[in-house]
């Protein structure tokens, strides 16, 4: 049973945070990957959206330089170890727009602000929420939602716009993120929320 909860709104100044969303895994030609059109055009149609208002947009990669990076996370998934810098796998999905201004965030684990300065950079910006997206919704955007709520920044996560291999985990993650962590929205409801 969930415990009782306040709904989370997004403030003044909310940005887009695209997790992963990279050749690698939108595509299942990848062996981390999936297709996933659906999760892809959601994903444009946020972009679209926040390009427009100016607000801020950042994506996330997984790269890895060297073999001493997130050892033990690519020990246990050996299929991380094709996201090298020359790959094609760690470049962002070619159908979503990147602007000149969106903030491209390199990462080695799960959440997108594990060893990173993201939450330095969205502080600095004015971000006072997060709109979160991406692949998948059991691993790197659950990961991310977690540490987001613990830099304190109230996140939507749109559900359209999220996606997973497995699809028992992709609901039972949604309904965890909503039961705790962040609010899981339709899409048409975030579109019409900031429009």
């Amino acid at each position: 049973m969930d415990l009782p909860r306040q709904t989370v709104s997004l403030g003044q100044k909310p940005a887009l945070l695209l997790v992963d969303m990279v050749q690698g895994f939108t595509s299942s030609a990848c062996p981390l990957g999936t297709d996933c059109p659906d999760v892809v055009e959601a994903n444009r149609r946020l972009l679209e959206l926040f390009h427009d208002k100016g607000l801020p947009v950042v994506f996330t990669t997984v790269v890895y330089h060297n073999d001493d990076q997130a050892k033990v996370f690519r020990q246990r998934i050996p299929a991380l170890n094709v996201l090298t810098p020359d790959s094609d796998w760690v470049k962002i999905d070619a159908r979503l727009p990147v602007h000149e201004q969106d903030m491209l965030v390199e990462k080695q684990w799960a959440s997108c602000f594990h060893q990173t300065d993201l939450a330095a950079r969205l502080r600095q910006l004015g971000v006072d929420s997060l709109v979160v997206t991406g692949l998948t919704t059991s691993g790197c955007v659950r990961a991310t939602v977690v540490d987001a709520l613990q830099y304190d920044f109230p996140v939507v996560v749109v559900e359209e716009a999220v996606g997973d291999r497995n699809l028992e985990a992709h609901a039972a993650n949604l309904h965890d993120m909503h039961a705790k962590y962040a609010e899981v929205a339709r899409l048409a409801d975030v579109l019409a929320l900031l429009s």
